[in-house]
């Protein structure tokens, strides 16, 4: 014997087939994403499955007492919807060559792009030698099942390193994060902005408001059925009319409200005494996570203040880090949130689409980085030297 740690890998068809306390314990406290509740709801609620095109095909891998160590939120995919992450140019070209790029495997969380570990592996000495294992394992069963690649996406940067080491294709990307400064209230927040980018978030409040809007923060046991069926409304109209299809369904929102309600931080618009829009939050141990919005009312400024202004106020008054508000969203930076790098890491099975997709990605990543420095310097509001 060399000492070396043996596991053994075991894909399963979700998540019932795991102990919550064996899953959560690897995740850790910090993501709610990657909680068990979480992605179990996803499951129980027919948001993923085979009729989804996201078919789970999670990895756990246990040392030689049978103890959990390792494991992967993983998904066999028979296209490239809810990812985040765009990978449509590359399964297009593949297929004009004669390729098949569908299906493929998914790591990470469906519908979800915010940052987070992705190969969990027990806290120790080990984990590097973990997260390896887990890595090796996802790329052998690629090829046992004939996928043509495996993404792992919006994992830690530290993962991606070690993906990248490892021979991984990796991939550069961004988003807007809210960083807190130590700041007492949201006045001491605009402090930091520049005279005018104050006033304008200033007004932006003010008309966000003017409409008889009334905001209310809800957590908890504060949580009603009528909250979650009045979202749902507000999501599937706005979800429908900008992206055709939304990914959740009502019985999704209430099973979060059910499982993680101490996680949920869900903000609604009252006006006339009904309710009109709301944006849906999940709190991690630092940090904020934005994720949806819906609304049936045409405010100014309201979808401003219900999803970044108002988790701002929330991040401030109990001490949380960062405020993640999710995807795309240039106008984001003007109101605090600035460009934060994110990463994606890509196993690609034919040589050929490899080489071809490794060539892109050495060209995209520097552009990437220009790009965020151009709109940090263009679009900052915060003040500068000499500014007032």
């Amino acid at each position: 014997m060399d000492g070396t740690p043996r596991f053994t890998a075991e894909f399963i068809a979700g998540l019932d087939a795991v102990a919550a306390a064996e899953w959560d314990l690897l995740a850790g406290p910090d993501n709610p994403f990657l909680r068990h509740a979480f992605l179990r709801a996803l499951e129980e609620t027919d948001c993923v499955g085979a009729e989804a095109g996201w078919l789970p095909r999670h990895l756990l891998l246990r040392d030689e007492a049978g103890t959990l160590v390792g494991a992967a939120p993983a998904y066999v995919k028979g296209h490239s919807y809810g990812e985040y992450v765009f990978d449509h140019g590359w399964a297009d070209a593949f297929h004009r060559a004669g390729g098949r790029y569908y299906p493929k495997l998914l790591v990470g969380v469906p519908f979800t792009p915010v940052p987070g570990p992705r190969l969990l592996a027990r806290p120790g000495a080990e984990a590097g030698t973990i997260r390896a294992a887990l890595a090796q394992a996802l790329a052998q069963d690629a090829g046992r099942l004939r996928l043509s690649s495996i993404h792992v996406t919006f994992p830690h940067k530290a993962e991606w390193q070690a993906l990248g080491e490892a021979g991984w294709l990796q991939r550069l990307g961004f988003q807007y994060h809210w960083h807190n400064r130590g700041y007492a209230s949201f006045d001491d927040f605009l402090g930091a902005f520049a005279s005018r980018k104050r006033k304008a978030v200033r007004r932006e409040r003010q008309q966000a408001q003017a409409s008889g809007i009334r905001l209310h923060t809800l957590t908890g046991a504060d949580l009603k059925p009528e909250h979650w069926d009045a979202f749902y409304r507000f999501y599937i109209d706005t979800g429908s009319r900008k992206w055709g299809s939304p990914y959740l369904n009502r019985a999704f929102f209430h099973r979060l409200g059910e499982a993680m309600a101490e996680q949920v931080v869900l903000v609604m618009a009252e006006q006339d005494g009904a309710w009109v829009a709301g944006a849906l939050n999940l709190r991690g141990t630092d940090t904020l996570y934005g994720r949806n919005w819906g609304t049936l009312v045409d405010v100014p400024f309201l979808h401003f203040e219900a999803c970044y202004y108002q988790a701002i106020d929330f991040a401030i008054a109990h001490g949380l880090k960062r405020v993640e508000a999710g995807a795309q969203g240039e106008h984001k930076i003007q109101r605090g949130y600035l460009p934060v790098e994110t990463y994606s890491a890509h196993w690609i099975g034919h040589p050929g689409l490899r080489a071809a997709i490794s060539d892109f990605l050495d060209r995209e990543r520097p552009a990437v980085r220009e790009t965020m420095a151009a709109l940090e310097a263009e679009g900052s509001p915060y003040r500068r030297d000499g500014e007032g």
